[in-house]
């Protein structure tokens, strides 16, 4: 009987992701402005293919003024780097330029549309953003959140004391944008228990106009991405912790065999193996399932400070 239920559910869990998947975003409000928090590599990615390819201004926050020069420094160096090549003038990337403009003060997201947080996986400090969106924007903005791991409905509660008050909740939803964001296509498009219809198709249409191919997910552990990406590349470590085989071969091996274009490890590398620890203990706490503990060489390289590529060393050495 169990099971029978379990089936009713999957089935329609996956109704809901098709329909929503495949029908045409008609309630979606128009973004004349994105606001996005933070300014590390994804807040900035995200910020400039906004700016690029929505075509859109986006204030761009960050409580350090040095991130941020160093975000639009960045920024500044990719617009190069298309001008050189000839796949943009130098009038467009200076028209994309002037779109972005950044800021210590989060109150001045209560000018945009739509907000995207983009800060550190850390529940309380996103928790804490929710909280404060709530109270500085207006009600028809969209607050939307990066996180590849923390529960939406959780992230949605946080804008509220009253759970029967909706008005803002409901406006919560995660776009979840794959690293790097002016390269990979993807996005996760994951809504909370309280999301609604008409934020849901905003977060899709929008997405769409920054030239995203959106992918629904229901809110649970780990959301589709990283429920499938993180248990490979913590296979991956326990394969090199237990000597199955060494860096190279399980590298090449799936490069060669698989034809993906990096092997686990290199990729947990440019992840952030302090990331791909934190999504693993999220996915093996919310689900409470072996399958998802974390590889101890995994813990041991973070407790270390190798933290890949960020760091200059991880499984390889930059």
């Amino acid at each position: 009987m169990a099971s029978a239920l379990a089936r009713r559910q999957a089935f329609r869990l996956a109704t809901q992701i098709r329909t929503f998947s495949s029908t045409p975003a008609r309630n979606a409000a128009e973004v004349k402005r994105l606001g996005v928090i933070g300014a590390g590599q994804m807040g900035l990615g995200i910020a400039l293919v906004a700016a690029q390819k929505a075509g859109v201004p986006v204030t761009l926050v960050d409580n350090s003024q040095a991130s941020l020069d160093k975000g639009l420094a960045f920024a500044d160096k990719l617009l190069a780097k298309d001008v050189s090549k000839n796949r943009i003038t130098q009038e467009q990337a200076d028209h994309v330029r002037s779109n972005l403009t950044s800021t210590t003060l989060i109150d001045q997201l209560a000018e945009v549309d739509f907000v995207i947080e983009a800060v550190p996986e850390i529940p309380k400090l996103k928790f804490d953003i929710f909280a404060k969106l709530a109270e500085i924007c207006p009600q028809h903005v969209i607050l939307a959140t990066n996180t590849s791991s923390i529960s939406i409905t959780r992230i949605a509660a946080a804008t509220t004391k009253d759970p029967k008050d909706t008005s803002t909740s409901s406006r919560v939803v995660s776009t979840h944008f794959m690293n790097p964001v002016p390269i990979q296509k993807g996005v996760e498009i994951i809504s909370g228990l309280q999301t609604s219809a008409e934020t849901l198709d905003t977060a899709i249409t929008f997405c769409k106009a920054m030239g995203k191919i959106p992918s629904v997910s229901a809110d649970s552990p780990g959301f589709l991405a990283n429920r499938i990406l993180m248990p490979y590349i913590n296979e991956a470590v326990i394969c090199l912790e237990t000597g199955v085989g060494d860096r190279d071969s399980i590298d090449s091996i799936m490069k060669n065999g698989t034809n993906v274009p990096m092997g686990p490890l290199q990729l947990a590398d440019f992840i952030g193996l302090d990331t791909c620890l934190a999504i693993m203990r999220v996915l093996h706490q919310e689900t409470g399932d072996s399958k998802y503990r974390p590889s101890v060489l995994l813990a041991k390289m973070v407790n270390a400070g190798w933290l890949g590529k960020k760091s200059g060393k991880g499984f390889y050495d930059y």
